[in-house]
């Protein structure tokens, strides 16, 4: 029986295939079903958040546009005409069930700022609370290459750490991960269960810089990596499956189940996991990266051998082991130009090199996190 079935708390995220009409806008039957699939689990008890994709195709429908445009600007003028009518057409659905709907706009922005990060949490909570069906979109009319998300899988991921969801449910337009390409390769199996964690997913979903990679199955199996961290189970699966939703809810095993195996992370530390966009970079020597790993130890400078771009001091920084792979990201106690001067010293010599000492440790163990 899956986990699900004891779900309490949803993060549904539905992907543009399963909302648009092949490019012509919404398609609000398809709507229509979403709205009555999730005011069942609702009427159930369950408390449900909706990622829906969907506002740049409405957009360039209302606009008259054949063509999905190229430049920035035009892609968020499309988003903010379009996001008028995804909301309206999600409203008036769940109305007939008798519920609210809430619009949420997200940027990484948001939840890299850690007050704004709280303050959207307790604004989620507080609508689970009052009965309502936050849909939540990534903020394309403000959004910059800087801080996007770049799919809505991550952002599904990201909100159910933010709320600490029970499962994710990743509705796409196939079947669920294959353990090979099954447009090459007719052999290919369907991953009916799997750890979220297991290394090997990835290669399976495509690996980077494949065809596969750009907005397709990696993404997801890199969301359900994410949401593991916070104890989520993430099901990937068709959204075209009648009811998928509701046999999803009852236990069914449907797509392909990623569970999550291990301990969740402390809030706090999933903020920190969950921090994309990582100020800088510090590599560290084989020794650190073992301290770090193996014996759950503090980041101090002398294990440090190179320091890679600017921040200052609090920043969030990722640690790279001598091989280039990220270990850990944490909360930095130097700048960078501070980092520098004390990198490769004793923690006894950092005062007597910058005049005071804020800790023995560059990152200390409470604020950094393992990935």
């Amino acid at each position: 029986m899956s986990p699900l079935r004891d779900a309490k708390t949803l993060v549904v995220k539905v992907g543009s295939s399963l909302v648009t009409a092949a490019g012509r806008g919404l398609d609000a039957a398809a709507i229509a079903l979403w709205a009555e699939q999730i005011a069942r689990l609702v009427g159930e008890g369950r408390r449900v958040i909706l990622v829906s994709s969907g506002a740049i195709a409405e957009g360039m429908q209302r606009l008259g546009w054949t063509r999905r445009p190229q430049t920035m600007h035009e892609l968020q003028a499309a988003a903010a005409v379009g996001q008028m009518g995804l909301v309206q057409c999600y409203e008036s659905c769940f109305r007939r069930h008798g519920l609210h709907t809430a619009q949420v706009l997200l940027t990484h922005a948001d939840l890299a700022d850690r007050q704004r990060y709280l303050n959207a949490r307790s604004t989620l909570r507080t609508l689970l609370a009052l009965g309502a069906i936050p849909v939540i979109n990534e903020n394309d009319t403000v959004v910059t290459d800087e801080i996007k998300f770049g799919d809505n899988d991550t952002l599904g991921a990201l909100v159910t750490n933010l709320i600490e969801a029970d499962a994710l449910i990743i509705l796409t337009d196939q079947r669920g991960l294959f353990d090979a390409d099954p447009r090459s390769n007719s052999s290919a199996e369907l991953v009916e269960e799997a750890d979220a964690l297991d290394a090997r997913l990835e290669a399976m979903a495509g690996g980077t810089g494949s065809a596969l990679a750009k907005g397709g199955m990696l993404t997801k199996v890199q969301a359900a990596r994410r949401a593991a961290r916070s104890g989520a189970h993430t099901v990937i699966a068709n959204g075209r499956e009648p009811e998928v939703l509701a046999r999803l809810a009852a236990g069914e095993r449907i797509g392909t189940l990623l569970t999550a195996k291990t301990v969740p992370l402390a809030a706090r530390k999933q903020w920190l996991a969950d921090h994309l966009a990582v100020a800088a970079k510090l590599k560290l020597d084989a020794g650190a990266a073992r301290a770090l790993q193996r014996d759950g130890k503090s980041l101090l400078p002398i294990g440090v051998v190179e320091v890679a771009g600017e921040f200052e001091r609090g920043a969030v920084v990722a640690c790279l082991d001598p091989d280039g792979r990220e270990v850990a990201r944490g909360l930095v106690n130097y700048s960078a130009a501070e980092t520098r001067r004390i990198m490769r010293k004793p923690s006894s010599a950092i005062e007597s090199i910058l005049g005071y000492m804020d800790g023995p440790e560059l990152i200390h163990r409470d604020n950094l996190v393992l990935l």
